[in-house]
């Protein structure tokens, strides 16, 4: 019993501090919440709660503001999530809805999960490494150019254009091939992860070499179109993040003591969240939250981060937030889940 009712009191101790920032005392507890109990026995939890480190006294004769520690108890006790409004979830969904391609979904995630939790946003691109290649398309452009389109099951559609020899012979004909090169060339990576597909692409120029009966010219083309799709290939199997909303960062400085030059250079360094994502995704839960140190980084041991994942079969990625461990933990959870579904449905679309 006298556990259950310090959970409340440090429940009651988090959600203070996190409308109000400033440190909470017994008092204050009496006068908002009812937890029944004599205010004696409130001060008596309050001092548990410290000793045991779940809140601290920044001051001397001040309140009580939670720890990483507190935090992290309040989180893996959410009795529940505070959900999204009607109107808020319809205006997620129409504004993802309207996502003209990858590009576009990742664009708007970043910048609606930033406006609704008016915190930093994170979006990882889909994981390329297990996208397939769905579609490669070749079409001539003329004067010496064919537009390479390569279409992946992500949704993400890359375009290159590709010099090639004019695909009209000298005596006015126009050079065969092309139509069959695309046909060769599907047949060889569809389907295929991009780290396959980069590997075995190559084998569409078996048999064409010096000493090969194929039309010259077509061969020069074929080599050309083979490069340059292997070379998308490797390209694309770099992962990628956005980034948006860090000016509520810098609105929250003072919550980042000397410290926030450093956390906006770890939102610089693409590396350091995706190894954070990607920790977080082996955590096997809907939504995972890292507070404080538990970033293992020290340039974040100031922040949480709220992350889940989002995508269309086996593509997935994360999607996020990053503010100051006073956060709205309940409102935040829900509003990245929100988010993170609708964007999945935009990528099926």
């Amino acid at each position: 019993m006298a556990d259950d009712r310090r959970l409340e009191v440090l429940r009651a101790i988090v959600e203070d501090f996190v409308t109000t920032r400033e440190p909470v005392g017994s008092r204050a507890l009496v006068e908002r919440h009812r937890l029944g109990v004599s205010p004696a026995t409130i001060r008596n939890d309050m001092a548990v709660l410290e000793e045991q480190g779940y809140i601290a006294q920044p001051h001397t004769s001040a309140g009580r503001v939670p720890t990483d520690k507190g935090y992290r108890l309040f989180v893996d006790r959410l009795s529940e999530v505070r959900p999204m409004s009607q109107p808020e979830r319809r205006a997620i969904r129409l504004f993802l809805e309207g996502a003209v391609g990858l590009d576009d979904v990742v664009d708007r995630t970043v910048r609606l999960l930033s406006q609704v939790t008016r915190q930093t946003a994170v979006v990882q691109y889909p994981s390329v490494s297990l996208s397939t290649v769905r579609h490669v398309d070749l079409v001539p452009l003329g004067g010496g150019r064919v537009l390479l389109v390569l279409i992946l099951s992500s949704g993400r559609v890359e375009q290159r254009l590709v010099e090639v020899p004019d695909l009209v012979r000298s005596d006015g004909s126009p050079l065969p091939g092309l139509e069959e090169l695309r046909n060769r060339v599907n047949g060889v990576v569809a389907g295929l992860r991009l780290a396959a597909a980069a590997e075995t692409v190559r084998s569409v120029l078996e048999g064409v070499g010096p000493d090969s009966t194929a039309d010259p010219d077509s061969t020069t083309v074929a080599r050309a179109v083979v490069d340059a799709l292997a070379e998308a290939l490797v390209e694309e199997r770099e992962e990628r993040i956005v980034v948006a909303g860090t000016s509520h960062l810098v609105r929250r400085g003072t919550e980042f003591p000397g410290e926030l030059s450093s956390v906006l250079e770890a939102l610089e360094e693409q590396v350091v969240l995706l190894r954070l994502m990607h920790d977080m995704a082996e955590e096997q839960v809907d939504v995972a939250v890292r507070i404080g140190r538990e970033t293992a980084h020290e340039s974040l041991a100031q922040t949480a981060v709220v992350t889940t994942g989002y995508g269309s079969g086996d593509v997935v990625a994360r999607l996020g937030v990053l503010g100051p461990t006073r956060m709205d933990y309940p409102t935040t959870i829900a509003a990245v889940r929100a988010v993170a579904r609708y964007a999945s449905r935009a990528l099926e679309q």
